[in-house]
């Protein structure tokens, strides 16, 4: 009964992984680039549903939607201020550049609301449901079902709405997709927008299991979010989400059955093993280069 406590509560702590995930491969698949300030706009989205929650005392709702507008903005202004101008440059270029985002976020915060942790307030009921002898906190039921939800609902939309396909003509050849009239700079804005959206929403839901808002809040779940979507398949989005469970899992596992203080050390051994077994990840393809 004890490991399968443990599980569900891996498959909780992965489906945030999974949402997180999800930005990073959007963005890679369509881009080809790695924003490494995704894990801070996290941090944004917590503060934005604290400050919602805590100082205007909106409803639970009403505040995750006010965390995912003012993220879905930033992202959307972040895209535009500093990726779009290097939109030719080096790859280099590029992930110096969103490391520079990401430090400047983080500064920002420690100004703004100063370095010391606020207590997220309770959002939901800390009760549990009893499954066949298992006990398991609504909030992590609340969390996978919002996993899976949040899932469908992207599948559905890149697979049957014209923006989505266009989002999949412009992760398979930008040129091709901007000689068939697709608008790719807007795509590729869409994209950050959604990912941005999905980071807040990770965020409430971080933050309701781990109540506390801090600067550097999303580094660590961000890196963690980036892992997962390589061990999936970085540019899959069911890679992400497969990724992301599956590292919940194994983290939990580590924590409960052979140390908390290596756990992290046995996720990235993990990491380490399946790309050496599969370079392009569980759920990836190899992309042959066409000379």
């Amino acid at each position: 009964m004890a490991f399968l406590s443990y599980l569900i509560n891996g498959l909780g702590l992965g489906s945030v992984y999974a949402i997180i995930a999800l930005g990073y491969t959007m963005v890679y698949g369509i881009a080809k680039m790695l924003n490494f300030a995704h894990g801070d706009i996290i941090m944004i989205g917590a503060y934005a549903a604290f400050f919602a929650l805590n100082a205007f005392h909106l409803p639970l709702l009403v505040a995750v939607l006010f965390s995912v507008a003012v993220c879905t903005v930033l992202g959307v202004l972040v895209e535009r201020l500093a990726y779009k101008p290097l939109r030719q440059a080096t790859s280099l270029s590029v992930l110096i550049t969103a490391i520079g985002v990401s430090y400047f976020l983080q500064n920002s915060a420690q100004l703004l609301w100063s370095s010391a942790t606020k207590v997220f307030p309770s959002v939901i009921s800390g009760g549990a449901l009893n499954l066949g002898g298992v006990s398991v906190s609504y909030l992590t039921l609340i969390t996978v079902l919002v996993c899976i939800v949040v899932m469908t609902c992207l599948t559905l939309f890149i697979n049957r709405t014209k923006t989505g396909s266009a989002m999949r003509a412009c992760s398979e050849d930008k040129g091709a997709a901007t000689l068939m009239g697709i608008n790719v700079n807007r795509i590729i804005s869409i994209t950050f927008a959604i990912g941005s959206g999905l980071a807040a929403i990770a965020a409430v839901l971080l933050c309701a299991t781990y109540p506390s808002v801090y600067p550097t809040l999303g580094s660590m779940p961000g890196i963690k979010a980036f892992t997962a979507a390589v061990f999936g398949g970085i540019g899959s989005v069911p890679g992400a989400f497969l990724g992301g469970l599956l590292l919940g899992v194994i983290e939990i596992l580590a924590k409960a059955y052979i140390s908390t203080q290596l756990s992290d050390a046995i996720v990235f051994t993990v990491l380490i093993i399946v790309l050496l077994i599969k370079p392009t990840g569980l759920l990836g393809r190899k992309i042959s280069e066409k000379v």
